[in-house]
């Protein structure tokens, strides 16, 4: 039996006509004639009647129309969703992000993927850099948007690309003496408590913070740590301590907490687009497809 073979009955079926199936089926109708022959040898019941002047459904065939179309139709929903997912246009895609991105690159980038390809389902996870290169290795997380240094991840199991450019800021509580001025000069800060991240959790971000602080010749005083930058906006809202973030976190407003650009000022820090190397799932290819490089 062969999806041919049901294709026949369901045509002859409709048609109760054998040239009219054949013509319909684009076959001879001798071939027709032996491809149900055939099946109904191998079922060992008759589905058709034959006169010489009309065909017709026996109970058997009746009984086994209904199954042959449902087979069909499941065969072809098979076939449709294998050439979509080859295409990347159906499935599932883990994405990991770090929170910065969560504020202006990715709801774009969102958007443009849904427009494109509404039929792929889409698992968002917040995460630190540290926690998507392991996921990614492992498998759990299909594509990552997460702070790297400048020759990318730093993971031979992974590819990347710069795909954004943020600055970093000073955020602090509104109270503060500095609060007013803009830019902050980077010196002020040197008795200051700090809040910011496990360097375990985003070594490129967290060297670069520190790296600019020991240019303005003060290592940081850390008072606090946390691992997400909504949390670390909190802790400064609650004056526990100061902190540089990029600027993308800005967007989280409080009307207790204000950013101001640091002086001198910071080099732009990067966000990249990570990927397992090697990897074959297409859903990975048409993302990367609508995520253009970062400027020159």
């Amino acid at each position: 039996m062969n999806l041919d073979q049901l294709r026949y009955v369901v045509v002859l079926a409709e048609e109760l006509h054998f040239a009219r199936a054949a013509a319909r089926l684009g076959v001879h109708q001798p071939r027709l004639s032996r491809q149900l022959r055939a099946l109904e040898d191998e079922l060992g019941v008759r589905l058709f009647e034959r006169t010489t002047r009309e065909v017709h459904l026996t109970p058997a065939g009746t009984a086994f129309l209904a199954e042959a179309r449902l087979v069909l139709r499941h065969a072809e929903r098979a076939e449709r969703v294998a050439r979509q997912t080859g295409r990347g246009e159906v499935g599932r895609l883990a994405i990991g992000f770090v929170g910065s991105a969560g504020q202006r690159m990715l709801p774009g980038l969102l958007r443009r993927y849904r427009r494109s390809y509404p039929g792929v389902e889409l698992e968002l996870r917040e995460a630190t850099s540290s926690e998507q290169v392991r996921d990614l290795v492992s498998g759990r997380l299909d594509v990552g948007i997460l702070h790297a240094g400048p020759s990318g991840v730093d993971h031979p199991a992974l590819a990347s690309r710069e795909v954004y450019r943020d600055e970093l800021v000073v955020a602090m509580n509104r109270r503060r003496p500095q609060a007013h001025r803009d830019p902050v000069p980077l010196r002020s800060l040197a008795e200051e408590a700090f809040v910011l991240f496990p360097r375990r959790l985003g070594p490129a971000l967290h060297d670069r913070i520190v790296r600019l602080t020991r240019d303005a010749g003060f290592e940081p005083r850390v008072a606090q740590e946390a691992v997400q930058m909504q949390t670390i906006i909190g802790l400064v809202a609650a004056d526990i301590g100061v902190s540089i973030v990029p600027a993308s976190v800005a967007s989280l407003r409080r009307p207790d907490v204000v950013f101001r650009s640091p002086a001198p000022k910071a080099d732009p820090i990067s966000l990249h687009l990570a990927w397992r190397r090697g990897e074959s799932n297409p859903l990975v290819r048409t993302l990367r497809a609508l995520v253009a490089p970062a400027p020159a």
